[in-house]
């Protein structure tokens, strides 16, 4: 996805490109070279309707290897002294280095609160008075192994990573709404091989997990109960799939292609009853790591916001609303001009956030320049590669 910020702060969509993931299994990469080409397939899509270059990007990172705690951090204060930026910057340090794993590069820190001398709730100490500051830093931290192969498939693809972030926190850049951004929200990205989990208090992201059940897993479901391959029932499932029985036409009865070629008959209500096991096992799981985490969900949420591609079946809603006795909605990108109606969708959560994220990093002077020959062999042929060694060779000259 391809965005630019407009004059008057509206986050313009200009291009967007999809592409199969082959190479990704549950948010990992597992296939270095498959990986690569679909990037260079869906930013080629994005920028020939953007009408722009693509060198640099931001980068959501998936999977259930992503780890996340809170941490906290002091500072102390000299007497006589107001709090300045720099003692801010002490007790994050501080909360940074929460002991991880050797194996795992921390992403994110993320600051909740801050308390000075006992007293809760400050979003902003500087120009504060005391001799205390104390701050509470939501770490994301994701094993190293996916990261260098993550970022070894979007460098092979010929592009610059400007930043790394965390999908739970990109959806909900993404999905969430001004009036959201003043309560306690639990966002649900529910994608086809992972599920993100993410609690927003007040717009900061205060509780992120990864569960390693999405989509593909219901989908699984209905290609072994019903016998039928995997594509066909993908199919079956977005066509005719609902999370709720009584949701479901009782007098349409489905045709689907079995293995070997033969057809079969499944009444709609049976395709849902297959369904909803597995969405509710991903409710009551999420629920279990909120839970864990900060206390009772029923009573630390205001709401539910559902996102992901999954977030699209008929009734998943509704589901939600039985399963935890709140308030629900399907969420959608907001704030957003250009692409839409292409983007306004709950599956396109992340990439929003990610292009919102974006907008919010420093101007950079292209320090580091990426190899594009892949790339401009992929697009142009043999001869645009050919160039592009050329113009290498120019430029080591010069």
């Amino acid at each position: 996805m391809i965005g630019e910020l407009g004059p008057d702060g509206i986050l313009d969509i200009i291009g967007e490109g999809t592409a199969p993931s082959q190479g990704l299994k549950r948010g990992v990469v597992v296939n270095l070279e498959r990986t690569s080409e679909a990037i260079r397939q869906s930013v080629h899509q994005a920028e020939r309707v953007a009408g722009v270059r693509v060198e640099r990007v931001v980068v959501g990172v998936g999977g259930a290897h992503l780890k996340s705690v809170t941490s906290h951090g002091l500072a102390a204060i000299r007497r006589g002294h107001s709090i300045a930026e720099s003692d801010v910057e002490r007790a994050i340090e501080q909360a940074k280095a929460y002991p991880f794993d050797g194996e795992l590069e921390l992403l994110h820190a993320l600051p909740l609160e801050f308390k000075v001398d006992g007293q809760e709730g400050i979003r902003d100490p500087v120009g504060m008075a005391g001799v205390r500051l104390e701050v509470e830093v939501h770490l994301m931290a994701a094993a190293r192994g996916p990261l260098s192969n993550l970022r070894r498939a979007v460098e092979d693809a010929g592009l610059f990573i400007d930043a790394l972030v965390a999908q739970p926190l990109a959806s909900g850049l993404g999905v969430l709404n001004p009036e959201e951004e003043k309560m306690t929200v639990l966002l649900l990205d529910v994608g086809g091989g992972t599920t993100d989990v993410a609690v927003f208090r007040e717009g900061r992201l205060a509780h992120s997990a990864v569960l390693p059940l999405g989509g593909d897993h219901v989908t699984q479901d209905i290609a072994q109960l019903l016998k039928i391959p995997f594509e066909e029932a993908e199919r079956v499932k977005k066509k005719y799939g609902a999370a709720l029985p009584e949701l479901a036409d009782p007098e349409l009865v489905l045709e689907i292609n079995q293995e070997g070629g033969s057809l079969g008959e499944v009444p709609a209500p049976e395709l849902a009853r297959i369904i909803r096991p597995r969405l509710r096992e991903i409710l009551h799981l999420a629920r279990q790591s909120v839970d864990e985490a900060m206390g009772p969900l029923e009573v630390k949420v205001n709401r539910v916001v559902l996102a992901g591609g999954t977030a699209l079946l008929r009734g998943f809603d509704l589901l939600a609303r039985q399963q935890y006795s709140l308030p629900v909605r399907v969420g959608k990108p907001h704030g957003v001009s250009g692409l839409t109606d292409v983007v306004a969708t709950p599956a396109h959560a992340t990439a929003v956030g990610l292009v919102r994220y974006g907008t919010t990093l420093p101007a950079k002077a292209l320090e580091a320049k990426p190899k594009r020959e892949k790339r401009e062999k992929q697009e142009g042929g043999q001869s645009a590669g050919i160039w592009a060694r050329i113009k290498e060779i120019i430029n080591n000259l010069f």
